[in-house]
């Protein structure tokens, strides 16, 4: 008892509470929105799990603040092989949960669906930091940067080849890009990925692209394409008049015209929330939500750049990469500025094994933060780059 009141005293004086009342706020606000988006439903199930998986997330929080993330990363291998069976369990037991994309674990015992693919994000930003850190002075090598890529391309190659799913696949490659950038890889590597990538893409367009995929991008450019929203660019017009039907101050929460109704607007409680969030709260509540979810991810860069340890700030970056690029995404998706590649919106989107992992990875820049190494306060120099 003495040891668990030592600990709580320990949390409440070490770990980044404002991370986590920033993200509680953010996960709290989600649960109202999950509750008005499905109440069309006529059952509380559904807000439920998404409690159960909140107060699940807190708790590893908490844990994760108490673990040490240089353990973790110095069992890299563990780490990696861990990744692979697990992403590999989706070739067996992968279902669809209804998006088509087999990227969900289903099992009667749990209340929610895990997602294999949300999980690794984790280990994967570890593996990657601690690999880069280990070659910190020559991270621009042949040999460090082949490593890296190796990486990136078992997690990316494992999660498209058993779920079909981009975009669980993209925020890893953005975790990625930041992290060596930041990590001081130089330039050079860019240039010369962009240089492959350009080759490509025409070869990817062409001849792995469907005609479904290719659209959805092709309409953000060209207004011709289904401009009535029959097929492809139906999901985008509901959105937008969702988001237009919402004026300044929106129509109410549980009062939507359209989230109401619970057939208009496609993935209201998932992949389109901040469309409904925008119908019944206005551009008021999404430029709060915005505001909210933009702190977290400062906070995140805080806790990095305050690290004097190169992993930890790797680490620190490549979680709030990842939370960036679903934030822009997923609201330039409803917005129509983005294809429609099923990204949720941290934090306030329904999906409990994406809420837990999300506090999970807060948790462990909270535990960066309760570490600070001696040199926390010297000044981040990026490397010179060597072959």
């Amino acid at each position: 008892m003495r040891k668990l009141l030592t600990l709580s005293q320990e949390f409440f004086r070490k770990a980044d509470l404002l991370l986590l009342g920033l993200c509680l706020a953010a996960s709290i606000f989600g649960i109202v929105i999950v509750a008005s988006t499905t109440a069309y439903m006529g059952t509380t199930r559904l807000v439920l799990v998404q409690t159960l998986a909140m107060l699940i997330g807190v708790g590893l929080y908490v844990i994760f603040s108490f673990i040490d993330v240089d353990i973790l990363a110095e069992r890299r291998e563990i780490l990696m092989i861990f990744n692979i069976l697990f992403l590999s369990t989706l070739f067996i037991w992968g279902t669809d949960g209804g998006t088509g994309n087999r990227s969900w674990l289903a099992f009667s015992w749990l209340p929610f669906s895990i997602q294999p693919g949300e999980i690794c994000k984790i280990s994967f930003i570890i593996v990657l930091a601690k690999t880069m850190s280990i070659y910190r002075n020559k991270v621009s090598s042949f040999r460090s940067v082949g490593q890296m890529v190796a990486i990136l391309g078992i997690n990316v190659a494992l999660i498209l080849a058993a779920s079909s799913d981009a975009g669980v696949a993209l925020p890893y490659v953005i975790a990625f890009i930041f992290m060596a950038y930041v990590g001081g890889v130089n330039l050079g590597w860019f240039a010369a990925a962009g240089a492959g990538l350009a080759v490509a893409t025409p070869i990817i367009w062409t001849r792995f692209m469907q005609d479904y995929q290719k659209n959805r991008i092709l309409m953000i450019f060209d207004p011709t394409i289904d401009p009535q929203g029959a097929s492809v660019r139906w999901h985008t017009l509901n959105s937008l008049a969702s988001l237009q039907g919402g004026g300044m101050t929106g129509q109410g929460l549980f009062h939507g015209s359209r989230t109401q109704t619970g057939g208009l607007l496609f993935a209201q409680h998932t992949d389109f929330v901040f469309s409904a969030i925008g119908e019944e709260l206005g551009m008021v509540g999404c430029l709060l939500v915005l505001l909210l979810l933009t702190a977290i991810v400062l906070r995140c860069i805080y806790v990095g750049v305050k690290s004097g340890s190169y992993m930890n700030r790797l680490i620190c970056i490549g979680i709030a990469a990842t939370f960036m690029f679903q934030i822009i995404v997923n609201t330039g998706m409803c917005m129509g500025v983005f294809p429609v590649i099923g990204l949720t919106l941290p934090f306030i989107s329904y999906g409990g094994s994406s809420l837990v992992t999300t506090f999970a990875a807060v948790g462990i820049v909270s535990g960066i933060r309760m570490r600070p190494a001696p040199d926390s306060s010297a000044r981040y120099i990026r490397p010179a780059y060597t072959l």
